[in-house]
């Protein structure tokens, strides 16, 4: 029978941790100096006064008064949590000569034992926090002893129904392998000039979620961000019954014999300029003339622009930003790490029941999160695994460098990632440079393999019939042999 779990108080670790710590047991949070290990514990505190529960905080570290600020800083409580300040004070320096003849072990653990043992079995705390319990180290006389009064300390607590958090300053020079051993529960907490991270290095009984998790400290306490882990999801997601999403362009549908399929990854390549942007959104506009709701992540142009950019081209976005059927999203450079990023995208689509996600500029999500340069190719094959998972649409905007010279679809090899791919290319035509549209991949089924000429227009996208004579395109100097009529459409009617 699995054990029941109590929450931590930070709905990103109980996610990790998967739904919490195990009740009335024990787990250590280790860290380096600043890394939060204290905050982490207040929060499970905080929690178990906001369940009616006792909680208790043992402090062995830093005065008092300090943590008594920090609790109220964060509005963890300050009131319901039980205090035992343990914590050195300036009445133990004044009075450091009379420990001149005395080891600290001889002369404070008894005291120090009982007035532990007396708070426990007075109040019964639900939680306790002992922070931090490296300071035992200096009670004792050896590392045997250390060792047999942890246990007899966490044994004190289990029998009194008690679930313990207790806070270790990893460091090189004092190591506290002994502390992991005799644990049940590790959390790591590292540091670092990219952000903050934790991991879960043991966690007996109970499953949790590995790999490394983000974590940031504000104002308002501590946020986990926990690591993407895709699902199973539907294998089915392209069965006939389900419409394919159409581009609301004619000729565009045509390429892709009736549209996208839903629940697939869509890529649209294409040199800068090229109108990868306005043909994704097109997608997105015909959805939302279907009700369903989308998410347009920014990585390169801010919403303002983007509006600005629609409304020359008659693309109604403002319509849809106002009917609530798409949100923009700008994502600035270094303001979100990988997992930060993922939990927004998980909040859309778990909450917000979002059914399209439009990634605009794969080199901007590339440079502007921080951290990402890491293990690149496994964030986003992540992403791409859990919204395909989840029955989502995906359609990510990727720009290649080369606007003539050796065709290419994407600048790295993550081309294999996506279901299907729309490639915009410039060509030359009797001296003028123009467009063309065409469809290189659909894994769910067939496509139109010719060209089409491709306009971007006051009215919207143009596009013609497909294109003869058309020579070069994987050379990389595409022509058109002769003139050809092309015949358009009006976006939008």
């Amino acid at each position: 029978m699995a054990s029941q779990k109590v929450s931590t108080g930070l709905a990103g670790l109980d996610k990790v941790l998967d739904s919490g710590l195990r009740k009335n047991h024990n787990a250590l949070i280790r860290g380096p100096p600043g890394a939060g290990k204290t905050i982490f514990g207040l929060h499970f505190l905080s929690d178990g006064v906001d369940n009616g529960e006792t909680s208790l905080y043992i402090n062995l570290g830093e005065p008092g008064d300090y943590v008594k600020e920090t609790v109220e800083h964060f509005d963890l409580n300050p009131d319901g949590i039980h205090f035992l300040d343990l914590s050195p004070s300036h009445e133990d320096f004044d009075e450091g000569e009379n420990y001149s003849v005395f080891s600290s072990a001889e002369v404070e653990q008894p005291s120090f034992i009982d007035e532990i043992r007396s708070t426990v079995e007075d109040l019964e705390p639900d939680r306790v926090l002992l922070d931090p319990i490296t300071e035992f180290r200096y009670l004792t006389t050896d590392e045997r002893q250390f060792r047999k009064q942890i246990l007899s300390f966490l044994d004190l607590l289990r029998d009194h129904g008690a679930t313990v958090i207790f806070t270790s300053q990893a460091s090189d020079s004092l190591s506290d392998d002994d502390l992991q051993f005799l644990t049940d529960t590790v959390i790591n907490l590292e540091t670092g000039i990219e952000g903050s991270n934790l991991y879960v290095s043991k966690f007996r009984g109970s499953s949790f979620k590995r790999g490394n998790h983000s974590y940031e400290i504000t104002d308002d306490g501590v946020t986990v961000f926990p690591k993407l882990v895709p699902g199973k999801g539907n294998p089915d997601q392209s069965a006939d019954w389900l419409d394919k999403l159409s581009s609301g362009i004619p000729e565009v549908d045509e390429l892709l014999k009736g549209g996208i399929d839903p629940g697939t990854v869509t890529f649209v390549s294409g040199p800068t300029g090229a109108g990868k942007t306005t043909t994704a959104l097109q997608f997105i506009k015909e959805a939302a003339g279907r009700g369903e709701q989308s998410v347009m992540y920014s990585f390169e142009e801010s919403p303002r622009t983007i509006q600005k950019r629609s409304r020359s081209i008659s693309l109604p976005i403002e319509a849809m930003l106002d009917q609530g059927t798409l949100s923009i999203e700008e994502i600035a450079p270094n303001e979100y790490t990988p997992n930060e990023f993922t939990s927004l995208l998980r909040t859309a689509v778990e909450d917000d029941e979002v059914e399209i996600v439009l990634i605009d500029g794969l080199q901007g999500f590339k440079q502007n999160l921080r951290g990402y340069t890491t293990d690149p190719e496994d964030v986003l094959l992540r992403i791409v695994r859990y919204l395909r998972g989840a029955g989502v649409s995906t359609i990510i905007t990727n720009e290649v460098t080369n606007i003539t010279g050796e065709f290419r679809v994407t600048e790295e090899s993550v081309s294999n990632l996506a279901d299907n791919i729309i490639y915009i290319r410039y060509v030359e035509r009797e001296g003028e440079l123009g467009k063309v549209i065409g469809v290189l991949k659909m894994r769910t089924g067939d496509f139109e393999r010719s060209l089409r000429e491709f306009e971007i227009t006051e009215y919207g996208i143009r596009v013609g019939e497909p294109l003869e004579n058309m020579q070069g395109i994987l050379t990389g100097t595409p022509t058109l042999q002769k003139s050809g009529n092309v015949e358009s459409s009006h976006d939008g009617e």
